[in-house]
């Protein structure tokens, strides 16, 4: 079976870094994939490379590439795709199919409604706490990529419908607008008394963390509200069914991300110079290519994501 390399941001949690690991060995166990590597493109061990030469040492020569992202933003776009570009030059011969960001998904939301279901029930008199009563932030990691930020508000709008909370309303705890301390000002003055903090990550990490200080900064400074945060999506089997369905779906369908709305391609308002720029792998640590930039790696066309297949030097569209 074609091997399977989960490929990861990275984290400076230890925390994250381990379910992360887990992750990786719960879809290794389900027996539906042959073959399972996890690696970094920065800021953590094991690095990508790793896990490439891991899976090429025992036999592969084509392999599924997933990028554990929730929105097609930059890393899944550009960066994923320039390391993977850098791993065929070390492997000549290598060829990937490429999969799409995790979401949107029903697994992801019905996770989320799960973390929020659990908040919940540790609020005072949570047996008869209603759904109607209680506002969702959902917080994403936010972009410099206008289409990733508006993956979130969808994400948004997909938790509300049919599940009866008052509102849910998107938020960033970077990079975008608007803020923590902003979505929780807004739905006190839309009325909330009671507010989940959903935060839209795959694991933990510094980012999570800060929503969680954020939040209860804010909770200090309005003591009349009850606000709680969700915990993280994390190693779960519904994690593990979304990398399965996605790894299936790289073998045997024609799977695009959303190029409509992306800056790469699309000249968008205030992100012109976005357009049609190189993209290139991260530096990492553990990688032993050190300024790939001057090495030959840069790969002009890795924003070209629209395909399944990647073969030879890059993404064909």
């Amino acid at each position: 079976m074609t091997g399977l390399v989960i490929v990861g941001h990275g984290t400076r949690s230890a925390a994250g870094v381990a379910q992360f690991a887990a992750l990786v060995e719960r879809v290794r166990g389900r027996g539906d994939v042959g073959d399972v590597e996890g690696g970094f493109i920065e800021l953590s061990r094991p690095p990508l490379t790793d896990a490439v030469g891991a899976l090429v040492a025992r036999g592969h020569r084509a392999l599924v590439a997933l990028p554990l992202v929730l929105t097609g933003a930059g890393h899944g776009k550009g960066d994923i795709p320039a390391a993977m570009g850098r791993e065929q030059q070390r492997h000549p011969g290598l060829t990937y199919r490429y999969g799409r960001p995790l979401g949107p998904h029903p697994l992801l939301h019905d996770a989320l409604e799960q973390r929020v279901d659990a908040a919940l029930a540790g609020a005072v008199h949570a047996d008869t706490a209603d759904r109607a009563d209680t506002w969702v932030a959902l917080i994403g990691r936010g972009s410099t990529d206008p289409d990733a930020n508006a993956e979130v508000a969808k994400v948004a709008r997909l938790l509300w419908e049919g599940r009866g909370y008052a509102g849910v309303e998107p938020g960033f705890i970077s990079l975008a607008q608007p803020s923590v301390p902003a979505v929780l000002e807004r739905l006190r003055r839309l009325g909330a008394r009671r507010i989940v903090v959903a935060p839209y990550f795959l694991f933990t990490g510094v980012l999570p963390d800060r929503i969680v200080a954020q939040s209860a900064e804010f909770a200090a400074a309005h003591p009349d509200l009850d606000i709680r945060v969700a915990e993280v999506i994390g190693d779960c089997d519904a994690l593990a069914d979304l990398v399965l369905e996605r790894y299936a779906e790289a073998l045997g369908g024609d799977i695009r991300m959303n190029c409509d709305t992306c800056a790469y391609r699309v000249l968008m308002p205030g992100f012109a110079d976005k357009v049609g720029r190189p993209q290139r792998p991260h530096d990492h640590p553990d990688d032993p290519v050190g300024h790939h930039h001057h090495h030959g790696y840069a790969h002009a066309d890795h924003h070209d994501h629209g395909s399944v297949a990647v073969v030879g030097g890059g993404p064909t569209t």
